[in-house]
C-alpha cells in the first residue's frame, strides 16, 4: 500500500515577491525612471574612470590649437568636442568635471539631509520649545531664494569647493527638516510607538530606531530632488566664480569660461551646459521613479 503525496497547490507553488522585488517591479514600470537612472550610472561610472577613459589630461595646454570646433562643426578626431580658448580638450575637461559637480551635489544632499533629519526629529519630540524655534528659522531660510541665497553664503565664505558645498547644504536643508518633522508628528500618533514608549525604550531609540526608519521613504525621494537642485546651484555658483576655482575643471566654471565666446564659439558653452542638463534631468527621472515606487497609493505591482 503507498501512500501518495499531495501535489502542491498553486497558492503553495507560487511564492509572494518580496518587498524588494515589489520595489524594482513598481520603479521599472516607469521607463523615465529607469533610463534616468541608467543615464546617471554612466554619469557615475564616467567620474570614476575619468582618468583611464579621457583623452588627455584636463589642465594640458595644447599650444596653436585653441578653441578648435568639435567634430559635428568640422573640427578633428583629435580633439571630439574641440578645445577651450587655452587649448584644453573640452571633452577631458567634461569628464573631470562630473567629479567635482557629482561629488559637491552629493556631499551636500547628504550633509543637508543628516541636519535636516536631526533638526526635525528635535521639532516633532519638542514641538512646544525646540520646535517653535527651529520652525521659525526654517522658515526665514526658505523665504529666500535657494539659489540667492546659495550664491550670498558662497561669496561670504569665499570661493572653494568646500564652502560651495556648505552653501548649498544650507539652503537644502530646510525641505528635509519640514518633511522630517510632519512624517515624525504622523507617527507619534501610532500604536507601536506607544507600545515602545510602554516598554521602556529611551529616547534615542525612539527616534532613531522606532520612528526614523517609517520616515526614510519621503526623505528618499526630496534627497534626490535635492541632489538634482544641489548640481544647478554648484554650476551657478561656479559660473560666477564663486565655487571650484581655476585650473580644475567643473561644469559651472567651464560654462563661466565660455559665456565670453558664446556669439563667436557657443560649443565651448554647449557641451558643459549639456552635461549639467542631464545630470539633473536623469536625477529628477529617478526621483520621480522612486516616489512611485515608494508611495504604496501609486505604485501598482502586477
Amino acid at each position: 500500500m503507498t501512500s501518495s503525496v499531495p501535489a502542491p497547490s498553486a497558492a503553495t507553488a507560487l511564492k509572494p515577491p518580496g518587498e524588494w522585488q515589489q520595489f524594482a517591479a513598481a520603479f521599472l514600470k516607469n521607463k523615465g525612471a529607469a533610463a534616468g537612472l541608467l543615464v546617471l550610472l554612466l554619469l557615475v561610472l564616467a567620474s570614476v574612470l575619468a582618468p583611464w577613459i579621457a583623452p588627455y589630461d584636463p589642465n594640458i595646454l595644447h599650444a596653436g590649437k585653441e578653441q578648435l570646433p568639435p567634430v559635428l562643426f568640422g573640427g578633428t578626431a583629435e580633439f571630439i568636442f574641440g578645445t577651450d580658448d587655452a587649448g584644453r580638450d573640452t571633452l577631458s575637461r567634461i569628464l573631470y568635471g562630473s567629479r567635482y559637480s557629482l561629488l559637491i551635489g552629493l556631499a551636500a544632499t547628504l550633509i543637508a539631509m543628516l541636519a535636516g533629519v536631526c533638526l526635525g526629529l528635535a521639532a516633532a519630540f519638542w514641538p512646544k520649545s525646540a520646535g517653535k524655534l527651529i520652525m521659525l528659522l526654517n522658515d526665514i531660510l526658505m523665504s529666500y531664494p535657494g539659489l540667492l541665497l546659495a550664491i550670498i553664503i558662497a561669496a561670504i565664505l569665499g570661493p572653494s569647493m568646500a564652502n560651495t558645498v556648505l552653501a548649498i547644504a544650507l539652503v537644502c536643508m530646510p525641505p528635509f527638516i519640514r518633511i522630517t518633522r510632519a512624517t515624525a508628528l504622523v507617527e507619534l500618533q501610532k500604536d507601536y510607538v506607544t507600545a515602545a514608549r510602554v516598554m521602556g525604550a529611551v529616547l534615542p531609540r525612539l527616534m532613531l530606531i522606532t520612528v526614523l526608519p517609517n520616515c526614510m521613504g519621503p526623505l528618499i525621494v526630496q534627497a534626490t530632488m535635492i541632489f538634482s537642485s544641489a548640481i544647478l546651484e554648484a554650476g551657478a555658483i561656479g559660473f560666477l566664480g564663486l565655487g571650484v576655482q581655476p585650473p580644475s575643471a567643473e561644469w559651472g566654471a567651464m560654462l563661466g569660461n565660455a559665456r565670453q565666446y558664446i556669439q563667436s564659439n557657443v560649443w565651448m558653452a554647449v557641451f558643459p551646459g549639456l552635461a549639467i542638463f542631464i545630470a539633473a534631468l536623469s536625477i529628477n527621472l529617478t526621483g520621480d521613479g522612486l516616489r512611485d515606487a515608494l508611495d504604496p497609493k501609486l505604485k501598482q505591482v502586477s
